[in-house]
């Protein structure tokens, strides 16, 4: 083969594979952000519960070592993040992959009917998702 053509073919196996490891990229993100949204549901049904043991589960290792027990989490959440904690109805918005980590996006429609928008961080671990925290601020208003 001569030597142009064998670097033409080169370049088209080359893009191909290159191609393939991006769909499973892809194919990746999809799988977590699928794993995520039952987690952050999860956790939220559980809050809506009243189930402090559930909602626990599903917090990061660091986040239980901030607390002392299940229900000084569920304390705190109810307190902290009303919005989170008896949420009327949530949108899941985008998911941002980052080394070691994942941000989900959310709207949530708190108990006195305005939005919130927020940013979940978390990471995988042995057991599954876990979450690390969570930013709320009021959306913000449009037409």
């Amino acid at each position: 083969m001569e030597p142009r053509r064998f670097v033409c073919v080169m370049l088209v196996i080359f893009g191909c594979l290159l191609g393939t490891g991006v769909g499973l990229a892809e194919s990746s993100n999809e799988t977590a952000g699928s794993e995520i949204r039952e987690v952050i549901i999860a956790q939220i049904v559980a809050f809506a519960s009243d189930d402090a043991e559930a909602a626990w589960q599903y917090a990061s290792e660091d986040i239980q070592q901030q607390f002392s027990s299940p229900d000084a989490f569920m304390g705190m959440v109810g307190s902290r993040y009303p919005a989170v904690y008896r949420a009327g109805s949530i949108e899941f918005l985008s998911l941002v992959p980052h080394p070691g980590f994942m941000i989900q996006t959310l709207r949530i429609k708190g108990p006195d009917g305005r939005f919130w928008d927020s940013a979940y961080t978390l990471t995988d671990t042995d057991e599954g998702w876990r979450i690390g925290g969570v930013v709320v601020k009021e959306a913000e208003s449009g037409i």
